[in-house]
């Protein structure tokens, strides 16, 4: 797990508070304000520094900031007293509303706005009252009728319409230089239906993306976008957006009972519009919020979300239909791992599927890993920590745009995995923290909300709607996006309560020990519904303790107690620790770590593993992979490419950084990416790295068509050590075997020395083996040594085995061998 940078705050939201301009009384004389709110403005600019700056028509400074807003009544603007209206139109003044009513309802704190406004029926006709700022007259349209209604200050209108029953009616809106005629939104029902309300109170609705956000719909004859968010500690909640001038006051939202959730349908807001939720806190203040479920925002460092809906129609369905067919952990699996913004850096998703997908197939990779493509603020965290965990990144383009590359590369029969981080999220106060004025999807504890590595807050996988949150969350990826897996990070700060604490500063469980049962049950959901609902996904956990049955089926308890995580690939960071340690010794030395090679077979069947060379190794001063290896530049890049035949041989699956392949000298950057230039011709060193990657090519075609290299990776019986004990030499040789027992031998000499007739013991009944890989030959940068004939098996016993070879070994070299 790398070290992240803390979280940059960003530039959002930074506008001054201002004291909201009184509302004008109809016919005072002052100037009324054009501001025609939702649906109303027939032409909008998007403002461009970010969600709360005030429309470029708009003289009148920004909306005031919600977070620096007084408690409700005191926020009010003075209500403008205009001489008593006279009914008229046969429209006869209202009710007017109660003081507390009326402070709650223009002070962004009532839970029911729509019993105030909207039409409804009283005696002798229907009271219809409508809240609309800057407005200087509102009329009821409808078949036949044409009211106007009755100014109430604080820009309310209302009326009593001499009508048996409820219209259908527009509002036609009056402002000093334009009038527009309007959907009233408080005239609809709830557009949410009373399943989701159930499933997302059950903590079941496997797609509450459908539920929660931003909605365009058809709903009650009109068509418009559903607005719903999950703010259960609120006293009110309103939409705000570039629709309204990012002021809310026409725009509360309802309370959908004890669901926490809030619920406002505005007609006429459609797609690429901007908005986000102000919340009034218990405490009476304000904070404006991006949306939790934003399907796709703003491009960083602007925050606000964007309503959208995808119109892209995929082309992948036979990578969909096959992708089932085999268990990953019996089919090849060689992967890629790819920082998309700096891959290439500048290219939009787009361009990137017009590159990166060729790249890899000619590679012969079987997967791209993609690092976190869920928004995030500060690029400098390289995604891990997340603030828009439903939509992928602005940077590179739209949601659609995304979906554009998952496809290209599955169409070039390229699987993607992307790095999913359901550990943690930062404090930005327009995202997630304290959400709606108390910890929500963090935990009410500080002690266990607050990350102490990453200065990142955890969540509480213990509350039914984070969990729901997250679990929906890995299914989204998979069924929206087509994912093909999750990598997903950080698994052991999830699962253990003293992870980085110290004592004292942690709570044990209800039994008394370190494990954070309520992460186990959310990691054992999620990964059962996702392999229940998305056939031929993989998840992977990246762990880096002992745990016991990371990649064991949830409902198989162990000798612990507890049932498996349900993964089904876990990164082998043992592997990864003990072999680097070793490879970066001198040869000399290399004798005395003899063991931290073979010991990863000691457990190698415990867990099904990945064998991870990630960008976790190649930064933060760690060198990159050819940088760590001993010697001069020849010896370094001849450690690299037996390291990597070495590791491709090895049980479990394989994953390689981007700049590995072609052995980049120096550590990867964010901000440049791989270095490129090595690969020019122009660069007199670039048959140098051009060597590398072609080994890495035939790397990847030699394992796809060896079966022993992957179909029984965790079977025991696929793997037998030849020759394990040769510390003196510096020899690694062992053989694997497929399903039909066909075999294949990886010797490797870490030694720079040739080993003449080097005996080894191999299978029986196989007369000859034939060389199909050397690391060392000239075309990869090496020094030609190796066995040009097929070997003839003799009667010589060794290795505990009747019939041996003696192939001579090249330095610093891999070499596969297969029946002649």
């Amino acid at each position: 797990m790398t070290p992240r940078p803390s979280p940059r705050r960003t530039a959002s939201d930074t506008a001054p508070a201002k004291n909201a301009p009184e509302e004008p009384a109809r016919g005072s004389g002052r100037g009324a304000r054009s501001r025609p709110p939702a649906g109303e403005a027939t032409a909008r600019t998007e403002p461009a520094a970010g969600p709360d700056t005030a429309h470029p028509s708009d003289p009148r400074p920004p909306a005031p900031r919600a977070e620096a807003a007084a408690p409700a009544r005191a926020a009010r603007p003075a209500r403008s007293r205009a001489a008593k209206p006279k009914a008229g139109d046969g429209v006869r003044a209202a009710a007017p509303l109660g003081e507390e009513d009326r402070g709650r309802l223009l002070g962004g704190a009532h839970h029911d706005p729509h019993g105030l406004l909207g039409a409804h029926p009283v005696r002798d006709g229907v009271l219809i009252r409508a809240l609309r700022p800057y407005a200087t007259a509102v009329t009821v349209l409808a078949k036949g009728l044409r009211a106007e209604l009755l100014p109430e200050g604080d820009g309310l209108f209302a009326g009593v319409l001499p009508a048996g029953q409820i219209p259908e009616y527009e509002l036609e809106v009056a402002y000093a230089d334009t009038t527009v005629t309007v959907q009233d939104p408080y005239r609809f029902l709830p557009a949410l239906g009373e399943l989701d309300l159930h499933l997302l109170g059950e903590g079941r609705h496997e797609q509450l993306w459908h539920a929660l956000g931003a909605r365009t719909m058809d709903h009650q004859g009109a068509t418009g976008t559903r607005f719903t968010v999950w703010a259960p500690n609120a006293q009110g909640v309103r939409v705000v957006g570039n629709f309204n001038y990012w002021d809310g006051t026409g725009f509360p939202m309802r309370s959908l009972g004890s669901s926490g959730v809030w619920e406002l349908f505005l007609p006429g807001i459609g797609e690429g519009e901007l908005y986000k939720f102000e919340i009034t806190r218990p405490d009476g203040s304000r904070t404006v919020r991006a949306d939790p479920m934003a399907r796709r925002t703003e491009c960083p460092p602007a925050t606000a979300s964007v309503v959208v809906e995808s119109h892209y129609r995929w082309e992948d369905a036979d990578w969909m239909a096959r992708r089932a067919d085999r268990p990953v952990h019996q089919a090849p699996f060689s992967v890629y791992e790819v920082h998309l913004a700096s891959w290439r850096p500048g290219l939009t998703y787009r361009q990137l599927a017009a590159q990166l997908p060729a790249y890899v197939k000619d590679l012969g990779f079987t997967h791209v890993e993609l690092m976190p493509v869920s928004e995030h603020p500060f690029g400098g965290s390289w995604g891990y920590q997340v603030t828009g965990f439903y939509a992928p990144t602005a940077r590179m383009g739209t949601p659609d745009d995304f979906k554009f590359l998952v496809d290209a590369l599955h169409r070039a029969g390229i699987g993607v995995l992307m790095d999913w981080v359901p550990a943690h999220f930062p404090r930005d106060d327009w995202a997630l923290a304290e959400f709606d004025g108390r910890p929500l999807y963090e935990h009410s504890d500080p002690s266990r909300a607050a990350h102490p590595d990453w200065g990142t807050l955890e969540f509480d996988y213990g509350r039914t709607e984070v969990r729901n949150f997250l679990v929906a969350n890995a299914v989204y990826w998979c069924e929206e996006f087509h994912i093909d897996g999750l990598r997903v990070d950080a698994v052991a700060s999830m699962l253990y309560l003293d992870y980085s604490r110290e004592d004292g500063g942690w709570t044990p469980n209800v039994h008394g020990g370190r494990e954070n049962l309520d992460a186990v049950a959310f990691l054992q959901e999620m990964n059962a519904t996702v392999y229940r609902r998305c056939p031929g996904v993989v998840t992977i956990a990246e762990e880096s303790t002992a745990w016991s049955g990371v990649t064991r089926a949830t409902h198989e308890v162990g000798p612990d107690g507890f049932g498996g995580l349900g993964f089904g690939l876990k990164w082998n960071m043992g592997w990864m620790h003990d072999s680097l340690v070793y490879v970066s010794k001198e040869p000399v030395h290399r004798k005395y770590h003899h063991g931290e090679m073979t010991f990863s077979m000691i457990y190698a069947y415990s867990e099904n593993y990945v064998l991870p060379i990630s960008h976790d190794e190649v930064v933060h001063g760690k060198r990159s992979l050819v940088s760590k290896m001993p010697g001069d530049w020849w010896q370094q890049r001849a450690n690299h490419r037996a390291y990597l035949g070495y590791m491709w041989a090895h049980p479990g699956k394989q994953l390689l950084f981007m700049g590995q392949e072609f052995a980049q000298g120096a550590e990867w950057a964010e901000s440049h990416g791989p270095d490129w230039w090595l690969l020019e011709p122009s660069y007199e060193a670039e048959p140098d790295h051009r060597g590398v990657r072609d080994l890495v090519r035939d790397l990847n075609r030699g394992y796809t068509a060896a079966p022993a290299l992957w179909e029984r990776d965790t079977d025991p019986a696929g793997f037998s050590w030849i020759d394990g004990d040769a510390s003196e030499d510096n020899v690694f040789a062992f053989a694997r075997f497929a399903a039909d027992g066909s075999p294949l031998i990886s010797v490797t000499n870490f030694s720079p020395v040739v080993r003449h007739a080097f005996r080894l013991g191999v299978p029986d009944e196989i007369p000859a083996w034939r060389e199909i890989l050397n690391t060392d030959e000239v075309r990869y940068g090496g020094s030609g040594v190796g066995n040009g004939e097929p070997l003839k098996a003799e009667p010589t016993p060794s290795h505990g085995r009747p019939a041996s070879i003696a192939p001579t070994l090249p330095p610093l070299a891999t070499l596969w061998f297969r029946p002649a």
